[in-house]
């Protein structure tokens, strides 16, 4: 028997934690994919929940097209090939020209525009968000006839504005779904109302949703036929890790009994929402600030088995390239990138 660690092995010894930053020895005789990478992140033009983005959200109002440029060129040099746009209106303002909502006031006068011109460049892919339009927080916002016509609208002006980038690569539903152990009826219907619109209008775009709940998630049989009743292409599931409901040694047994679910449905790709973030003080009702790499690097080894993509929440605000001319975040931020970045380097 070789005296090698073997891949279960080293993802074990990782979930159970390092004593530094430094990349973990066993990294050396693990294979290069042991750890998946970073693929994606969600990213925004404003925090929704305004207490959590204070540390960003002032600097994005000032952003320029040039610094949005930046803002995604310094992720896709650290490997970042999708972002997930969470919202183009939120607070009853919208990010682009329409008769929905008036618009925010931005030093960026499009910044949809902006970003998806530099994501055609560094050869980004974005998923848009049907956000938010009627209040995030209110749970009723899904059922709301008001808030379903602007949202079916909105899809409509997108394509028509912003759908000759080739970055323009799928959509994303961001009302959030609890599995609790399953889907509510209403989540299916406002999921299947938005994809049926957006297929007609984009057909070739991929449909990504993001529930929480992931550890009261029960993939049984009606798990699998709730997959295969949703009109969807990708399922990332957050790791609730940042939100402090599940621990890096618990979300490898939850998302590998979703695969599991998955691998039956045979219908919507499994990928994972990696919360790379700790509240600064109260859950919810504080800043969301840079976890360690530490933290982080276990949370990704935790899922790497079982899903084809880890995603983050999120690059933007906190992981900032050093000396990068986009701030946006505290300090620890770029501590975050760095560390990341040279994990990357030493990865293979």
């Amino acid at each position: 028997m070789s005296n090698q660690p073997n891949r279960r092995d080293f993802i074990a010894a990782l979930c159970m934690g390092t004593a530094s930053h430094a990349v973990h020895p066993f990294l050396q005789n693990a294979g290069s994919d042991a750890i998946k990478p970073i693929k994606g992140s969600w990213f925004e033009f404003q925090h929704h929940a305004t207490v959590e983005g204070v540390d960003w959200n002032p600097a994005l109002v000032q952003f320029t097209a040039d610094q949005w440029d930046a803002k995604v060129q310094e992720m896709a040099e650290i490997g970042i090939e999708y972002l997930v746009l969470m919202a183009t209106a939120v607070y009853f303002r919208s990010f682009y020209d329409t008769k929905i909502y008036p618009k925010w006031k931005l030093a960026c006068p499009d910044p949809l525009e902006a970003v998806l011109t530099a994501a055609d460049k560094y050869k980004v892919k974005f998923f848009i968000g049907a956000g938010f339009y009627g209040s995030w927080q209110k749970s009723n916002v899904i059922t709301d006839p008001v808030a379903s016509k602007k949202r079916l609208q909105s899809l409509g002006e997108l394509v028509a504005r912003y759908g000759h980038h080739p970055s323009f690569y799928g959509w994303y539903w961001p009302d959030e779904a609890e599995i609790n152990p399953h889907y509510k009826p209403e989540f299916m219907t406002y999921v299947n109302t938005l994809s049926h619109e957006a297929r007609q209008l984009k057909r070739d775009a991929s449909i990504l949703i993001a529930p929480y709940g992931t550890r009261l998630a029960k993939p049984d049989d009606e798990y699998v036929r709730q997959l295969d009743a949703m009109d969807i292409d990708i399922v990332a599931y957050q790791d609730e890790v940042g939100v402090r409901k599940s621990k890096t040694t618990q979300t490898g047994a939850f998302f590998e009994g979703l695969k599991k679910a998955h691998d039956r449905s045979k219908k919507a790709r499994i990928w994972a929402d990696v919360e790379i973030f700790e509240f600064e003080g109260a859950d919810y009702d504080s800043a969301l600030v840079p976890a360690s790499f530490d933290r982080v690097q276990r949370q990704m080894a935790a899922v790497s088995p079982f899903v084809e993509n880890i995603l983050v929440y999120q690059c933007l605000g906190l992981m900032n390239k050093p000396g990068s001319t986009a701030m946006a975040g505290n300090p620890q931020s770029i501590k975050l990138y760095s560390d990341y970045e040279s994990w990357l380097k030493h990865r293979g």
